[in-house]
């Protein structure tokens, strides 16, 4: 929140509140931090980190969204942490993300413009881990990599592992690839 206008009121979210199930998936995952309520009547103004703002208008509906750029959803909208089994997604970094569904407005950030790329059965998209941001909620999508003998002298492309996404439905990228970092213990 970076500011607010009427009558509103702020409640950290309790540790039990959305159950034993979830308090567990964020304490294994690290996904987000804990959640803010805010309820009352007026107009709220977020932002993270001067980040790109996109409004979703969800119809019942479901998306997967990286949990770094999840900003915002109503109360009638569901969520719950997924993690994602390949273990090239751990390579990657987009282990774990929210999947979202319901009717009501969701807020995603990315860095700079977003792009939005359809996907259809004939036409598979293919996109980087650390710039995908989100996904619609039918697309399951599969970890590929081209890694080689010149991956691990140094002289592969950087790419070495992907997202596949087949079927029906979109993808939302950013011009930017966040890098996450594990906590050091």
């Amino acid at each position: 929140m970076v500011s607010y206008r009427g009558q509103i009121k702020f409640e950290r979210e309790g540790v039990l509140e959305h159950g034993i199930g979830k308090m567990f998936k964020k304490a294994l995952t690290g996904e987000g931090a804990s959640l803010m309520k805010a309820n009352g009547n007026g107009k709220l103004y977020l932002a993270d980190q001067g980040k790109k703002i996109s409004i979703l208008h969800l119809q019942n509906e479901a998306i997967f969204v990286n949990g770094n750029d999840l900003l915002a959803f109503e109360p009638s909208i569901s969520w719950d942490i997924k993690l994602m089994r390949r273990v090239a997604g751990m390579l990657s970094g987009g282990l774990f993300n929210v999947r979202l569904e319901g009717t009501g407005m969701v807020a995603i950030t990315s860095h700079y413009e977003p792009l939005t790329l359809l996907v259809s059965p004939d036409n598979p998209v293919y996109t980087d881990p650390n710039a995908t941001v989100a996904w619609s909620g039918n697309l399951q999508p599969e970890f590929v990599t081209d890694i080689s003998f010149k991956t691990f002298l140094g002289r592969g492309s950087g790419e070495s592992i992907q997202m596949k996404f087949s079927g029906e439905g979109f993808v939302v990228v950013q011009p930017f690839e966040e890098v996450y970092y594990a906590p050091q213990s």
